[in-house]
This record gives C-alpha cells, structure tokens and sequence, in this order.
C-alpha cells in the first residue's frame, strides 16, 4: 500500500504525527526511570531516590522541544527553510533515539526509554518525510505576508494629493477626460 503524503493531507499528517511524538518523548522522558537505593548504617532505612528520564539524559526534553517548535516551523515554512526543518528534525529525532537507548542499563526501567525512542523515530520519519515531499506541500496563504513597505504606502498617498493639488483625477488612472 502506497501512502500519498503530497498536498494539504501529507502536511498535517506530518505535522500531526511529529507533535504528537515529540509529546510523548516530553511525558515518558519526566517519568521515573530508575530507582537509586543507597544502603545507610542501621538503624536508618534505605534512601530510595526516583530518577527521571530528564536527569539520567538532560538533552531529552531539549530534543523533544526542537521537535514540537519543528512541526509548527513545517505549517510557517516553504522551499528551502521547509528542507531545513526536515533535516533537523531527521537530526532531533535521531538523538532522542540514541540518547534514550544510551540511557538504558544499570536498572533503568524498559518502558519510558522505548517510549522515547519510538517517539524519536517518528520525529525522524516526519524529518525524513518532509525532505522528500515538503516541495509539494502548499505554504500559508498570501495573507501573512506583507505587500508593500509603509513608506511606499506613505509615498503613493503622497502621490495622490500632489496629483489633487494639479487638478488632476487620480481615481480616473489612464482613461481620458
């Protein structure tokens, strides 16, 4: 089966799948991975220390961030800026991946890291989708862009009431008396 992700469809699909991945990498990477027990002399009990995910590997949640602020950049991109969204998003994603599987060993628990590292390889899918179909997706409409400077907006009033000053119609354009 041969999924079509060119279009309006293939970009918020897209952009849909990256942020959801790149939220579910915020949640699993803030969740306990793994109890420290420190043996104290009697009489104290054993301290048990919860680490999360985000202090086993910090670069985590800043991954997870570039990877939610790069599925908005792919709705406000196009051309060539839209390619260097993919790539960095092919790039974030890879090291969620990596720093989440990095990070398992000396009894971390399976669940968070896997999580992590699913939702880096969906970010990176979305960074690789985009590099290869991001030219034929549409960019936001003519509306948010600017047209014309105010200074050539002043500078064409201007016009206007010198031309009034002359005696001349400046609402009849070309068209003769």
């Amino acid at each position: 089966m041969k999924v079509n992700l060119s279009g309006r469809r293939g970009l918020a699909t897209t952009t849909v799948a990256c942020a959801v991945a790149a939220a579910v990498v915020l949640f699993a990477a803030t969740r306990s991975w793994q109890t420290v027990v420190t043996v104290q002399p009697a009489p104290l009990p054993p301290l048990k220390v919860d680490r999360t995910g985000t202090e086993i590997a910090p670069w985590l949640t800043a991954l997870a961030v570039v990877g939610l602020a790069g599925a908005g950049a792919l709705l406000a991109t196009r051309a060539a800026a839209r390619l260097a969204v993919g790539v960095l998003l092919v790039v974030a994603g890879a090291g969620v991946a990596v720093a989440s599987l990095v990070a398992l060993g000396d009894h971390v628990r399976v669940a968070w890291p896997l999580l992590c590292v699913l939702g880096g390889l969906v970010v990176a899918a979305a960074g690789v989708v985009t590099v290869r179909s991001g030219r034929s997706w549409p960019g936001m409409g003519a509306r948010y862009e600017r047209t014309s400077t105010p200074a050539r907006r002043q500078h064409a009033q201007t016009d206007m009431w010198d031309a009034l000053d002359r005696g001349e119609d400046p609402t009849r354009g070309d068209r003769p008396e």
